[in-house]
């Protein structure tokens, strides 16, 4: 028994795991398509849930990783050319 939006949610999963803000969006767009016809849809769910959680590990990794670059900077700053970056 297939009910709409199943096969977005599991698309929208995989779509998560690489690019998650559109794994995200496709994973709204599924539920909203499964409501609409009164199905549940347990991949969409745990698509929008994987998406919030890359969503927040790419904050998280970006912000580390502008503050590293921030601190060779600085170091940089504080020895001179011979820095070697």
């Amino acid at each position: 028994a297939t009910y709409p939006g199943k096969t977005l949610g599991i698309v929208a999963i995989v779509v998560a795991i690489f690019f998650s803000v559109i794994g995200l969006i496709l994973g709204f767009v599924a539920l909203s398509q499964s409501k609409s016809a009164g199905f549940k849809n347990t991949p969409a769910i745990v698509a929008i849930v994987l998406g919030f959680v890359f969503v927040a590990l790419s904050i998280i990794v970006g912000a580390l990783i502008a503050a590293q670059v921030a601190a060779i900077a600085e170091l940089c700053a504080v020895v001179g050319s011979g820095c070697g970056i």
